[in-house]
C-alpha cells in the first residue's frame, strides 16, 4: 500500500442500476476519476461462495485517489455488492489505445516474493496487456459474506488491449495465465470485467 501522504490509485466496481446514475454522473465530473466504464462481469466458479448478492452489470471506475470514492459507495448505499481494487505495487504500464477488458487473478504470493519479478516478466511479453497491477480488495455490502474472502490483499490485475470480441479477450487471459503457470507460479481466476461502453 502507499505510504503516508501517498494516493492510492485503483478501480472501484458498482452494481449497474438505479443507484448508479447519480455515481456516473458525480464521477464524470470529477477530477480524481479517470474513466468510467459500463461492464459485464464474469465470476470464476471457485469465486461464486465468497461474494453473494452479486450482479451482472457494474460501472467501473478508475481512480487516482481512492477517499473520495470511498465516501461515494458508501453513501450510495445500494443492497448489491460493491467492489474496490486499490493497487498496491504495480508491476509494468506500456501506452494503449482502447482498454477492452479487466481480469483479476488471486495468487499465494505476496508483494517481495521472489515469484512476483517473474510473474511480471512473463506477463510483459503478453504485447496486449497494457497494465499490470498487485491489487487489494474491498468488499462493500448491506449482506456480510458468509465467508471471508482468504487472498483480498493478494491481487493481480491486468488491463487487456480490445480485440475482435470478448470471448477472445477472454481466452487471450487464459493463455496468459497458463503461460505464468508454465514458470510454477499459479494464478487463479476471480472476476473479469467485459467493457461495453466507455461512460467518460
Amino acid at each position: 500500500m502507499a505510504g503516508k501522504g501517498e494516493s492510492i490509485a485503483g478501480y472501484v466496481c458498482t452494481p449497474h442500476g438505479k443507484h448508479s446514475a447519480s455515481l456516473v454522473e458525480r464521477w464524470s465530473r470529477s477530477d480524481n476519476v479517470a474513466d468510467v466504464y459500463f461492464v459485464t462481469a464474469t465470476f470464476a466458479d471457485e469465486s461464486t461462495p465468497y461474494f453473494p448478492n452479486k450482479a451482472n452489470n457494474y460501472v467501473l471506475a478508475s481512480f487516482r485517489a481512492m477517499e473520495g470514492v470511498l465516501e461515494d459507495i458508501r453513501a450510495a448505499g445500494g443492497d448489491r455488492l460493491a467492489f474496490m481494487f486499490s493497487f498496491s505495487s504495480p508491476l509494468f504500464e506500456r501506452a494503449g489505445n482502447k482498454l477492452n477488458y479487466v481480469s483479476l487473478y488471486f495468487t499465494k504470493y505476496t508483494s517481495g516474493h521472489p515469484a512476483i519479478c517473474d510473474l511480471a516478466n512473463v506477463i510483459a511479453r503478453r504485447d496486449r496487456v497494457k497494465k499490470a497491477s498487485l491489487a487489494e480488495m474491498q468488499l462493500f455490502s448491506s449482506e456480510q459474506p458468509r465467508f471471508a474472502f482468504p487472498y483480498s490483499k493478494n491481487l493481480v490485475i491486468l488491463e487487456v488491449e480490445g480485440s475482435e470480441t470478448h470471448q477472445m479477450d477472454q481466452k487471450y487471459c487464459e493463455r496468459t495465465r497458463r503461460d505464468v503457470a508454465r514458470k510454477g507460479i499459479l494464478l487463479n481466476n476471480l472476476v473479469s470485467f467485459s467493457i461495453l461502453e466507455k461512460l467518460k
